[in-house]
């Protein structure tokens, strides 16, 4: 229970963490997005349209570069949804040990630019992403992003406040 001026507040009844773990194949990456979705309306989580559209796109994507390129060395992967009481995060892990990176935008090739999606689309919301490495030798890849799209700050620039790791308590950014 938090506390404001003294006074006992209660959380948000959608605030909490939830785990589900799924087959590295494609028919992972719907099911993903599908189960995403369908908690955060279960959860009556008050995220804005624009904010939802772009955490589904995130998790589609993360999901397929971890069915795409982690198969191999994780048959299983483990989606996470964080919810605070204004930020939402995703995070998907596997245990390949790769560390990928943000390729750069080239308009001939197909594929290659789901990171650098991500990560555009976490930071146009006023979020932000990130890759760890976990105990076991994996990687986690993280997206975190407002409930609601960020108000300009001073000067016309929207305030991006810090996000930290999704092993953090789920209401802290």
């Amino acid at each position: 229970m938090d506390t404001h001026g003294g006074v006992p507040t209660r959380s948000p009844s959608y605030e909490g963490v939830w785990r589900f773990t799924a087959p590295a194949v494609d028919v992972s990456v719907p099911q993903a997005r599908h189960a995403v979705r369908d908690l955060l309306v279960r959860q009556r989580v008050p995220v804005h349209d624009e904010i939802m559209d772009g955490l589904l796109l995130i998790v589609s994507e993360l999901v397929t570069n971890a069915v795409r390129h982690a198969a191999l060395l994780s048959p299983e992967i483990a989606v996470e949804v964080a919810i605070g009481p204004e930020w939402i995060r995703v995070s998907v892990e596997d245990n390949h040990p790769y560390r990928p990176k943000a390729l750069e935008a080239d308009y001939g090739q197909t594929g290659g630019r789901g990171l650098l999606l991500v990560r555009e689309v976490a930071q146009e919301a006023g979020g932000a992403c990130d890759v760890e490495h976990t105990a076991s030798g994996g990687k986690i890849i993280w997206a975190a992003l407002p409930l609601a799209p960020m108000a300009p700050g001073p000067g016309g620039a929207p305030h991006v406040p810090m996000v930290t790791s999704p092993r953090t308590d789920p209401s802290a950014p």
